[in-house]
């Protein structure tokens, strides 16, 4: 009979007031506490503290330079303060869970002084300013001084950071230089060293507001609350606010902006208001007033360097937000240099077979599921709800994989529900179902000698609502049915992104079996809807966009007040229509394959400027697209069905009867690039040629006879123990995952932290990263704000991580850009660039590497010239002179000349 609440920085702030809640009559109140309530909590009827004399105190890594939560023996002082919770109104105990002896001899009683475990970069910077000689030489002083290696360190950091100046050929001292520029700014800046080189970088290129947020934000520590067992819901609510952008940083800039707009708008007058809607969102209210507080403050300070927030331009493009975020996330590999991450390959074939081909965009698996799983479907179901809406289960001995439904009119990328199934599993949340004995359910099926019904092969469609066994075929004739041809022609209905698009048959064949199908519905005697409309329901709906206002065969995607957004599951169209004109769809009319078929273009990715000025694909690139398909009959040549989407060439006639190809327009035009296929992709066309040219063997499949007696046992043992009819005995077991084959990890890209594990902390946003281009070779940059090590040093924690744009060379890019120092690579004839080795240089006069750890070797993944690195030069200069004007120039329309001259060179 325990109430027990957590107390932390991380929950509600309703979960910290909890604390102070009577307990039930009857009941004990149990408060798990971190070192919250050693000074910062009163509570007032606590009568007992249980202390294990243990503290989690911050420790410089002398081998990384990282920072690190050790756990080590608390000081008295700190004991001391902990037994003053108890009996603060009331006689009170303290138990300490150490021996006597033990307390009295190895316990320390002060705390280790803050200068031997904090970064001493601002204290560096502070003696530079003072001009008080070589920092090594003053620090030396101090009542405890720092060890001459970490002072030796943080002066190279500071270099490498670009607060000193450095010059690595020449100079004889590497261990002491003058402040820069960006260094007398961050000296005046109540933030971390790198937070004031974002803010500043955030002024360079224009971004000065976003990054003042984040700076804040990070300062305070994150907003974002983590509710007691809520950390899927947190979790969504984070992913929401990201975006399409899979980044911490830009998730809090617009939850904090989303929270400005609310207040602005009255809606948060009343402090209760303000409380639900920070409930709701996952948002710790009282941490966001704080955030905004050193905002405001922020932004005052920077304005004796002259850096305004700019205003938004008055002639903005549709592009403008997506190049603001791409820049944004610039300035973030910037400031945030050198911690950069990569990921692991991906092996496609692999990862194919491990999830027996279902679709890794909708699709994870899990497994030790119990013998005759099928029958406990409605618990499988039930334990995925909080991730999404489950479309199907398939039943395959011990795994099942569960697919989530998609909404035909979203791109190709991965669900957010298989991104919250693979959290589960790394929230170690239990998956478990109340099972039958296998004994028992044998009882049923004894007079039956067909093959093993326990691990029989079953599907589950939750939309159909049918348990059927799963047709094992080997042959074609289904890809046949959909392609009857290896040329189609076609007219396109619904375009859902550059490339991607539905549409259907315009052959007669295809004429007839529509107008067939038409003619069968019968208008006058059509029944009201039997069930409320929901998501997913197959009905009949009208297509109001005709004169004609015929009824089709339609999908519910989603309802909202009295109307519903329907797909036309035969034209693949969608429509807006009243919730009352909503009709039911008899049996046979649903049973009959749908007709509207999903294409996407092959071989073909968007290019740099697309990605970088849309969140795929760029307004203009979609606005072309448009223009070359719609009102056009297309001819299609089809390459491979992947999970029931046609990837096609598509060609249409031009105005001089050539053929044009659409890819090569777009390509032409530099809205896209040449791309491998995918390996299932592949896999597909090679049967497709083999169904085309050899007309292969005709399909074996399970005869029918056996297939029914299949499906009558299925429904039998469902009715009998589903229902529990059976009144047989259950227990408990557990299922593992949910698990993606294409869940990759990262690894770093500095020499320090190679042979270390790396590790992006549970609240991140890209702590779970599922490969969804695994055809792509290049190597995709993930950026994390700040690094610590775990408390053996063999893990790097990666905090507060933003995961780049898929761009071919960006990651050897951004390295060359914000490195102190570069040395190209070259190939044995010397003609073309390799590579890149990015760091704080060679220095002539030790004979060795300034800063070895933090180096990086990058291999070039696209072709570098010479007009290129002439390029990035030209860029590193416009910076470096905005920023000394920055100190000297007060002419703000200069400032905005400089700045939009910056953002162009960069863009382009």
């Amino acid at each position: 009979r325990w109430q027990v609440y957590p107390l932390h920085s991380r929950v509600t702030l309703e979960e910290q007031n909890n604390v102070f809640l009577t307990p039930v009559p009857g009941y004990r109140k149990i408060i798990l506490s971190t070192n919250i309530a050693e000074s910062s909590v009163t509570v007032p009827d606590v009568k007992y503290v249980i202390d294990f004399c243990l503290i989690r105190t911050l420790v410089c890594d002398e081998e990384t330079n990282y920072q690190s939560l050790r756990l080590c023996w608390a000081s008295k002082t700190n004991c001391y303060q902990r037994k003053g919770r108890a009996g603060r109104v009331s006689n009170g105990y303290c138990y300490r869970l150490v021996h006597k002896n033990f307390w009295t001899d190895c316990i320390p009683e002060k705390s280790v002084p803050e200068i031997l475990c904090c970064p001493l970069g601002a204290t560096v910077l502070k003696i530079k300013r003072l001009d008080m000689g070589e920092p090594k030489a003053l620090l030396a002083t101090a009542l405890s001084p720092p060890n001459i290696s970490d002072i030796e360190r943080t002066i190279l950091h500071l270099k490498e950071l670009g607060a000193l100046t450095t010059c690595v050929q020449t100079e004889e001292n590497p261990h002491d230089g003058e402040l820069t520029s960006l260094g007398r700014v961050l000296l005046h800046l109540p933030v971390d060293l790198h937070l004031g080189k974002l803010i500043v970088l955030g002024h360079v290129f224009g971004c000065l507001e976003e990054c003042l947020i984040i700076a804040a934000a990070l300062s305070l520590r994150n907003f974002f609350a983590v509710p007691f067992k809520q950390h899927i819901d947190g979790y969504r609510s984070k992913l929401f606010f990201s975006g399409n952008s899979k980044s911490d940083c830009i998730a809090i800039v617009n939850a904090f902006k989303a929270w400005q707009v609310c207040r602005q708008k009255g809606e948060l007058r009343h402090p209760k208001d303000e409380l639900e809607w920070g409930r709701s969102n996952y948002i710790h209210i009282k941490k966001v007033r704080e955030v905004s507080e050193l905002f405001h403050l922020l932004k005052k300070r920077v304005r004796e360097f002259n850096m305004f927030i700019n205003t938004q331009p008055s002639a903005v493009d549709e592009e403008y937000v997506c190049k603001q975020r791409f820049i944004l996330q610039v300035v973030m590999a910037g400031a945030f240099y050198p911690n950069y991450f990569t990921f692991q390959k991906c092996n496609e074939e692999i990862a194919v077979r491990e999830l027996a081909g279902k679709d890794p965009k909708t699709t994870v698996m899990v497994k030790n599921i119990p013998p005759y799983g099928y029958l406990y479907h409605k618990q499988l179901q039930s334990l995925f709800r909080q991730c999404g809406q489950v479309k199907s289960v398939v039943y395959d001995g011990s795994r099942a994989f569960v697919e989530f439904s998609r909404n035909p009119m979203e791109g190709f990328k991965i669900l957010p529900a298989v991104y919250m199934s693979v959290k589960m599993s790394q929230l170690k949340i239990p998956l478990e179902l109340d099972v039958h004995y296998p004994d028992d359910i044998k009882r049923q099926l004894h007079h039956v000698t067909t093959a093993s019904m326990e691990s029989l092969r079953v599907s589950v469609d939750y939309q159909k609502q049918t348990v059927e066994p799963v047709e094992i075929s080997f042959g074609s004739s289904q890809l046949s049915k959909m392609i009857p041809n290896r040329l189609l022609s076609i007219s396109v209905t619904e375009i859902v992104e550059v490339g991607h698009f539905w549409g259907y048959r315009i052959d007669e064949k295809n004429r007839t079996v529509l107008q067939a199908l038409t003619a069968e519905i019968n208008y006058p005697n059509l029944m009201d809807l039997s069930v409320p409309p929901h998501p997913e329901l197959v009905c009949l709906a009208p297509f109001t966009c005709l004169e004609n206002r015929g009824y089709y065969r339609a999908r519910i995607l989603y309802v909202s007040g009295d109307f519903a957004e329907v797909f036309f599951v035969d034209y693949g169209n969608r429509s807006k229509v009243p919730l009352k004109k909503l009709k039911e769809i008899p049996s046979h009319l649903q049973e009959l394959p749908f007709q509207a078929l999903e294409f996407k273009i092959c071989k073909m990715r968007p290019s740099a400027r697309s990605l970088v000025c849309g969140e795929r694909w760029s307004y203009s690139a979609s606005q072309r697209f448009a223009s070359l398909v719609n009102g056009y009959t297309l001819l299609v040549e089809v390459y491979s069905l992947v999970h029931g989407v046609l990837h096609v060439d598509v060609f249409r006639y031009s105005r001089r009867k050539d053929l044009v190809n659409i890819r090569d327009v777009l390509i032409e035009e530099c809205y896209a690039e040449l791309t491998e296929e995918s390996y299932e992709s592949q896999q597909n066309h090679d049967l497709l040629k083999g169904l085309f040219f050899d007309q292969v063997k005709k399909e074996e499949k399970t005869p029918i006879s056996s297939r029914e007696e299949e499906e009558h046992l299925i429904e039998r043992l469902l009715d009998w123990f589903s229902e529990d009819k059976s009144g047989a005995p259950t227990h408990k077991v557990t299922v593992f995952g949910p698990f993606s084959p294409y869940e990759v990890k990262c690894y770093s890209m500095t020499k320090v932290s190679q042979f270390r594990s790396a590790f992006v902390q549970k609240e991140s946003i890209n702590s779970v990263v599922v490969h969804d281009t695994s055809e792509d070779s290049f190597q995709q940059l993930l950026i994390a704000a700040s690094l610590s090590l775990n408390a053996n040093g063999s893990t790097v924690l990666l905090e507060e991580t933003s995961l780049m744009p898929p761009i071919p060379g960006l990651l050897a890019l951004l390295s060359m850009l914000f490195a102190p120092a570069i040395e190209l690579r070259i190939d044995k004839s010397g003609k073309y660039f390799t590579g890149v080795l990015c760091g704080l240089g060679w220095s002539q006069t030790r004979g060795a590497a300034l800063l070895p750890e933090n180096d990086m070797e990058l291999t070039f993944d696209v072709p570098f010239g010479v007009d290129d690195i002439s390029e990035i030069n030209i860029l590193r200069t416009a910076i470096n002179k905005l920023l000394c004007e920055c100190t000297m120039c007060s002419d703000q329309e200069k400032m905005t000349q400089l700045q939009e001259n910056i953002r162009q060179i960069l863009l382009r």
